[in-house]
């Protein structure tokens, strides 16, 4: 029987490792990828974080890894599909974590699985994955070095990909379906300043064509009109959906699927504790989630004790 199980080993995750293993609470991390950050690992500068200005985001997600593996941390490959509440001889409350792998026990949950990219949905997205079709311009933006791509979206990461894609290809377009950007005015500043990047407003990609690969994006304005406009690829970045399937039926979620916790992010479950972008909260960044894990092996600590 363990102390904490955390789930996910993004910041969050990563953070409550750390906190863990100084609390000296027994507990290990699951972890599905084959390597630890979360979405960080896609970032190509991070430039908000305390201390580590110009941070490549990759580089900080290692940083974080092998501060919890100097901490002791122990980390599990499985992928969990359902947890389980259940009471033991004594009757104390325990989890059950079923994985592909293995199943796990402990007292207490720290749910840290975070998000991952959304879909346009449209006509040609699946059918052009890979294939001129990405949600991660760090990831794949070094193959259209010097041709034209498109990037959907309004919010920091799409102004942040199309900024990173333009010191790479030849024409960035963004494409945003509302008249001004989400993203913070520092970016939208940038992004302005780049001679190869255009804007094209109030309008959205309903459809990707090609034969082998992308061709073309179907773009279509607010009034209704489309034209046929010719690019190598598509770069995605219209936010974020949660990973939380395996927590259904065990904790409260809102309709999105984020699960429902304040700031000592205890959830609807007695002894589990939800950090970092899966939790309901207004805002999402790596040193939130870096708070979170701290907060939540905090107040799973206390409630270990009052067992």
């Amino acid at each position: 029987m363990l102390d904490m199980i955390i789930i996910g080993s993004g910041p969050a995750g990563l953070s409550a490792a750390v906190y863990a293993k100084r609390a000296g609470l027994d507990s290990i991390v699951i972890e599905k990828e084959f390597v630890s950050g979360g979405q960080v690992l896609l970032t190509y500068e991070v430039d908000n974080y305390l201390g580590l200005p110009g941070m490549n985001g990759f580089d900080l997600g290692t940083k974080f890894r092998e501060h919890a593996d100097g901490a002791g941390a122990s980390f599990v490959m499985d992928e969990v599909s359902a947890i389980e509440a259940c009471k033991d001889e004594n009757g104390k409350p325990f989890y059950r974590v079923q994985g592909g792998a293995d199943t796990y026990e402990a007292r207490t949950i720290v749910a840290a699985t975070g998000t991952v990219h959304r879909n346009l949905g449209i006509p040609g997205e699946d059918t052009f994955a890979g294939k001129g079709v990405s949600y991660c311009a760090t990831c794949d933006g070094a193959f259209f070095k010097g041709k034209e791509v498109a990037v959907v979206g309004g919010g920091d990461v799409a102004v942040e990909d199309a900024i990173y894609l333009a010191r790479l290809c030849s024409k960035v377009t963004l494409i945003h379906r509302r008249d001004r950007l989400r993203a913070a005015k520092s970016l939208q500043d940038r992004l302005f300043a780049m001679e190869n990047v255009e804007v094209v407003w109030n309008a959205n990609v309903t459809e990707v064509q090609g034969d082998k690969k992308v061709e073309n994006i179907i773009i279509q304005s607010n009034s209704g009109a489309s034209i046929a406009y010719p690019v190598d690829g598509l770069f995605i970045a219209v936010g974020i959906t949660p990973v939380s399937k395996c927590f259904e039926g065990l904790v409260e979620m809102d309709d999105a699927g984020y699960i429902i916790a304040g700031e000592d992010c205890a959830t609807s479950a007695p002894g589990v504790y939800v950090a970092g972008d899966l939790r309901t909260k207004k805002l999402r960044q790596i040193v939130t989630a870096v708070s979170d894990g701290a907060v939540a092996v905090s107040m799973a600590g206390n409630y270990i004790e009052s067992l």
